[in-house]
């Protein structure tokens, strides 16, 4: 009798019939077989998430929003919740494998080999996931941090031009007799002026690289 807290895929499959040279009289090659599904069950699971985070970073170089974040977030938490408990897998299959625990024959000890070797694989491709999904995190951080340096760099930009035509329009602007200002009764000399000074604030910025 095998009882599971919780109903399995694995153990379903396997009273359904689907899973070939299962035999339930032999009770240590049924753990090891059951073992095996595990480990493939893992690399599948895996396979998955991979192809989630393809599609969800095709998507955050496009858009940049905060839901592609949050999902690649929520892979990343999975990941090392795989990582820990293929870990464990790992640490008890190979305490079955010295034949300390399980008395092992010759084809029982053939199948938990081959479950060990998956469990490893998938505990290699959970490792370089997690890594691949690290770099992508610090590669969305430092595209959003160099999108608001541009921003800042570019609003920068326009209050400064824009700061010119206002010091001078504020000049003019004054109603003072006898301000002494160069041809202060014609209205188009500070238009002229501020056009000259933000052309010239514009080039000196472009000149130095800062627009």
């Amino acid at each position: 009798i095998v009882v599971c807290v919780e109903d399995s895929y694995i153990l379903r499959s396997i009273a359904e019939g689907a899973v070939k040279g299962v035999h339930t009289a032999r009770l240590t090659r049924l753990v090891f077989q059951i073992l095996l599904r595990v480990a493939g069950r893992f690399l599948k699971n895996l396979r998955m998430i991979e192809r989630d985070f393809t599609r969800i970073e095709k998507r955050l170089y496009d858009s940049l929003q905060n839901e592609e974040l949050i999902q690649l977030l929520g892979l990343s938490k999975s990941l090392v919740y795989f990582s820990a408990s293929l870990k464990g897998n790992e640490v008890t299959m190979e305490k079955v494998l010295r034949g300390r625990v399980l008395k092992l024959y010759e084809d029982d000890r053939d199948i938990l080999e081959d479950a060990l070797i998956e469990i490893r694989q998938a505990i290699e491709m959970a490792g370089i996931y997690s890594s691949i999904l690290s770099g992508t995190m610090d590669a969305y951080a430092s595209v959003v941090s160099n999108n608001l340096n541009i921003i800042m760099k570019v609003l920068t930009v326009i209050t400064i031009i824009m700061t010119i035509p206002n010091i001078i329009f504020g000049f003019y602007g004054m109603n003072i007799e006898g301000s002494g200002l160069p041809l202060a009764a014609f209205w188009w000399l500070p238009v002229l002026l501020a056009a000259l000074g933000m052309t010239g604030a514009w080039l000196y910025l472009k000149q130095k690289h800062l627009n």
